[in-house]
């Protein structure tokens, strides 16, 4: 059996390739600096399949999604329970294999590698419920200890400094180190489930609803903790929620997410001013709005969604959209661009 390479580790600096020309149009879908520079892509997601089952059985939970996560960027991931959006991320950080499709990562296809130390150090996930995720025995500094030994080279002292620096930068004392998560409350578990994926200096963090627990107090400091360690390490996340409010505020971009399909990307404000894809505008119409003058309504979806096990020929959402006709009813429609930076699935808008 041939002997596969390691996976290589690259400098962890973000590269920005400078624009030629203030005023030059830049490309479509590639994300833009304020200091001028454009990003480089992180991680591509190539057709990824994930089926749970065999044979009648079968249920796909990530069907074809194609996707691209740049360096310093978030992309939020949304969509109702059950679309596939946990089970994407848990096949990018490895914790799923894909079925079929490729996980490429700094350029590098990583898709039969996932277990691989180095990428491992490089891609960590913090969950939703930190109560579950964190051993219940074990104190804050062996929390934090483990993945650094596990995945790095750092000796004895110089993991005392780093956990002291980690636990500071998710603002949390020193004296933290001795508790045990009975301890702590839950925005403080959060916290140290935050500094645990930091632990290994990750390049990307895939935050599995990293604020639903949480009241909205705690959640916007939570959310102003990851801009913070996005700024300092220009670290890149993968954001996955269903409220769409926490994400407008933390995103770059936001991926829409329907019966294991994207069916909208955008950059986050103007899907949010301007939402094309049919299943977008529903989602988005249930967000409460702070404008008194806001008079849009909410809107309603027709009929159910359709067993993941029985999806109609077509388009998996026909059977709820106003703007159905015959061609989505034989033939499923793709991502198309349909204006700067942005891709939607739908044949009415392309």
């Amino acid at each position: 059996m041939p002997v596969r390479p390691p996976l290589s580790i690259r400098p962890r600096e973000v590269q920005r390739v400078p624009t030629v020309g203030g005023d030059q149009p830049q490309p479509s879908g590639v994300l833009l600096f304020e200091d001028g520079g454009v990003a480089v892509t992180l991680l591509e997601c190539r057709n990824i399949h994930k089926t749970y089952g065999h044979g009648v059985a079968t249920v796909p939970a990530v069907r074809g999604v194609d996707m691209q996560l740049e360096r310093g960027e978030t992309l939020g991931l949304v969509g109702e329970s059950g679309c596939g959006k946990t089970t994407l991320g848990r096949v990018i950080v490895g914790l799923n294999a894909p079925t079929s499709g490729k996980v490429v990562f700094d350029g590098e296809d990583v898709s039969g590698r996932l277990h691989e130390p180095e990428f491992r150090r490089r891609v960590q996930m913090v969950f939703q419920h930190p109560q579950s995720s964190l051993n219940p025995k074990f104190r804050v500094s062996t929390t934090l200890r483990e993945p650094a030994i596990l995945l790095t080279s750092m000796r004895n002292e110089e993991l005392g400094q780093q956990i002291e620096q980690t636990l500071r930068l998710v603002g949390l004392g020193i004296e933290y180190q001795t508790r045990k998560p009975k301890q702590l409350s839950g925005g403080q578990l959060q916290r140290v489930a935050i500094a645990r994926a930091l632990m290994s200096s990750p390049d990307l963090i895939v935050l599995d609803e990293p604020t639903s627990s949480l009241d909205q107090s705690i959640r916007s400091r939570i959310i102003a903790l990851l801009k913070d360690i996005q700024e300092r390490r220009q670290v890149s996340y993968l954001f996955i929620s269903h409220d769409l409010s926490t994400v407008r505020k933390i995103a770059h971009r936001v991926a829409v997410m329907y019966l294991g399909r994207i069916v909208e990307v955008s950059e986050t404000e103007a899907l949010f001013n301007d939402p094309q894809h049919p299943y977008t505008q529903a989602l988005l119409s249930a967000v409460p709005s702070i404008d008194p003058d806001d008079r849009s309504e909410r809107i309603i979806l027709r009929g159910e969604t359709p067993s993941p096990t029985a999806l109609p020929v077509g388009c998996s959402f026909q059977d709820r959209c106003e703007l159905v006709h015959a061609r989505c009813r034989v033939e499923a429609p793709l991502l198309q661009e349909t204006g700067p930076a942005r891709h939607v699935e739908c044949f009415a808008v392309q």
